[in-house]
This record gives C-alpha cells, sequence and structure tokens, in this order.
C-alpha cells in the first residue's frame, strides 16, 4: 500500500524581511546528543563544511550563537540551541499521530485511481509505542497492508461497532481499575460477534526529571510538593486513567497545578517534562526512556485488540497473527522498555476475556 509521510518543516523569518531560513533540527539534536559536528553532517548526509556553513547561518540570522565548540571537548548547543531543539522534540510527539493520521487519509482517497494493492487492514488504535512497531514490521510483509488511524480507547471501540474499521486497539489496566474501565467498554462488545487478541502489556507510571528532583513518588506527591504538571487530552484513556487514580486516592484534581495544560501523546508530555516546562506527567515507561526520564511505576495495563469473528478467519488476519507471533515483533517489543509480549496473538472470547478479568486477583499498589 502507498505511505505518505507529511513532515514538518520549522521556516523563520522576520517581519521587515522576505527572507526565510529553514532549521534542520535534526542536525542541531545530533550535536546535542554526540557532541560532535562530524556525527551531525554524517547523520544528515552533507559534507562537515556544508553543516558548518549551515549553523553560521542560522547563528547570524537569529543574532545568537547556537554551538559552542571547546578545544579537546567538542561542540555542545548554547541554551538558545537547546531551546530549539526541545522545541522540535515537543512539536514531534505533539502532531507525529495527527500527521500520520492526515497522511493515511490522503493515501486512502487516492488508492482507488491506482493499481490494485494489497489487501489491506483497518485499525483504529490508541497510539502507543507497540503499535508503530506492528505497523513496520507489516510495511515489511508482502500481501498486506495496514490503514492506521490513531484515536481513543472509546472510539476505536465504536469504529469497530460500526464498521469503520478492522481491528480496535484499546488498553486497560491491571488491578483495582480493571473492572470500571471494563464496564466502560461493554456496551461496545458483542460476546457472539467479537474476539479479543492479546497484544502487549506495558507499564505506566509517572514521568519525572532525571534525579527527580522532588522526590516525587506516587499521584499524592503531585500536590502535596507543588508540582507542575502536564496532563493528557479530555478524550485520551491514559487521562480518563489518571483521573481514576485520583478518585481512588480521594486527590482533589483541583489542586493540581497544570491539570488543564494538556498534550497529545506520551512522547509528548514527557518531552513537556525533559524541556523543563513541568516537573511530572502520568504515561507509559517508553516515553520518559527516550527523554532520559525517571520513571516511577503504579500499575500494569494490557493493550489488546478486538475483531469480529469472521474476520478473524480472513488471510489478512492469518497474516498479521504470524507477523506479531513471530520472533521480529518480540524482538521489537523487548527494545520498549516497560513493554512485554507475553501472550501476543492469543485469540479468545469476550466471556473467557470478562471471566479472566472477574477472576484475576487483586494486587495492591501503592500509588
Amino acid at each position: 500500500m502507498l505511505r505518505i509521510e507529511v513532515e514538518t518543516i520549522w521556516r523563520f523569518h522576520t517581519e521587515d524581511s522576505p527572507q526565510t531560513i529553514v532549521v534542520m533540527l535534526g542536525i542541531l539534536d545530533e550535536i546535542r546528543r554526540t557532541g560532535k559536528l562530524t556525527s551531525a553532517a554524517s547523520h544528515a548526509q552533507l559534507s562537515y563544511r556544508h553543516v558548518w556553513n549551515l549553523v553560521e547561518q542560522w547563528s547570524d540570522f537569529f543574532g545568537v550563537p547556537l554551538v559552542e565548540t571547546h578545544r579537546g571537548k567538542g561542540t555542545k548547543l548554547t541554551e538558545f540551541g537547546e531551546k530549539l531543539v526541545w522545541a522540535g522534540q515537543r512539536t514531534q510527539a505533539r502532531l507525529g499521530p495527527q500527521l500520520e493520521n492526515l497522511a493515511q487519509e490522503l493515501a486512502t482517497e487516492i488508492k482507488p485511481f491506482l493499481r490494485t494493492g494489497p489487501a489491506v487492514i483497518r485499525v483504529h488504535a490508541s497510539h502507543g509505542f507497540a503499535v508503530p512497531k506492528l505497523r513496520e514490521l507489516l510495511d515489511q510483509t508482502p500481501g498486506i497492508a495496514i490503514d492506521l488511524r490513531y484515536v481513543s480507547n472509546q472510539n476505536s471501540l465504536a469504529s469497530l461497532a460500526q464498521g469503520a474499521c478492522d481491528l480496535s486497539g484499546v488498553h486497560l489496566p491491571r488491578g483495582e481499575l480493571r473492572r470500571q474501565n471494563i464496564e466502560a467498554s461493554k456496551k461496545w462488545l458483542d460476546a457472539r460477534e467479537h474476539r479479543i487478541i492479546s497484544f502487549v502489556s506495558r507499564e505506566m507510571g509517572l514521568i519525572v526529571k532525571r534525579g527527580n528532583p522532588l522526590g516525587i513518588d506516587s499521584v499524592s506527591d503531585i500536590t502535596e510538593k507543588q508540582a507542575r504538571f502536564v496532563n493528557r487530552d479530555h478524550d485520551s484513556g491514559t487521562r480518563l486513567l489518571f483521573d481514576q487514580l485520583l478518585e481512588a486516592k480521594k486527590i482533589d484534581k483541583t489542586r493540581i497545578n497544570g491539570l488543564e495544560q494538556i498534550e497529545f501523546t506520551h512522547a509528548a508530555v514527557a518531552a513537556y517534562v525533559a524541556s523543563d516546562m513541568a516537573d511530572v506527567s502520568f504515561g507509559v515507561e517508553a516515553a520518559a526512556r527516550q527523554f532520559g526520564l525517571d520513571f516511577i511505576r503504579l500499575l500494569t495495563e494490557d493493550y489488546i485488540f478486538v475483531c469480529r469473528r469472521s474476520f478473524l478467519e480472513t488471510e489478512p488476519m492469518q497474516r498479521l497473527l504470524d507477523v506479531v507471533k513471530g520472533p521480529a515483533f518480540r524482538e521489537a517489543v523487548a527494545s520498549l522498555p516497560g513493554y512485554r509480549a507475553a501472550k501476543v496473538g492469543q485469540v479468545s472470547t469476550v466471556k473467557e476475556f470478562l471471566d479472566s478479568v472477574e477472576t484475576a486477583p487483586v494486587r495492591k499498589r501503592r500509588n
């Protein structure tokens, strides 16, 4: 299937001049990570001289140096250069899934005008780190393509019920909050028509700065230590889960500093903390580790797929199951901090799934 990528471009200009300048934040980020201009040039597939000229051009435009060089110590970004890089990280984390959705919509619209391609599985799923890994592997698998749209938990189940997708991706917490979240999903589940497919588990908790300078160890500490918080959007399952944690601990959410400051992905809230615009957020461990942050585990979530029984027997779906059960996907999941693929690809009925929830022991966790 045709893949389309939509990318952001950082173009700067001043009010009194038509001149614009495009800043390649990837070059600056590589300098930040490695401390070497040669590495940034190699990564961008440009010559060392060209990259150095670009950095000087950008510095001249802003009137502020972006890098500092020290004999024997390599090259490092200035404070201004760091700010540009973190702004880019936040933008990519925030817009990435939305740009992917837009690109997928365009690919779907123009597909009828192209030659017939491979069978397409329509997936509506909550955003995470494991689903893109699955997409990468499916893109390499002949005879199958994936039309992936990122939507919230409840919207993905509604899409399945309305026939707008073939697979619905949903995440549910283990422990005391499990039944509460199952109840919210029951109205979309048809015991006769739907099947549950195990996918991955992931660790959820508090994302804090490296070294955890405020000593945050629980959701109660967010208010008690007056930490600056960045929240997820109102439609996300992670936002709902965090609200449930607050309710379970009888914490007044209006006391949280930054409750209405929102970002749209796990990576976006982690980037917000990493750029020192907040002290803490709630999300997956993989997002915290991506930005070199510390993580306080609070609970485990199971990420599952739901599909119709009739679709389960189709050749495209069987190919997908072969991929998720294969060693390449297990290896990809193992590379994600806090993710596990223990029963991946296991199929159960809705009743079997609900019965396992009812009989599962409740483990108390300090949160």
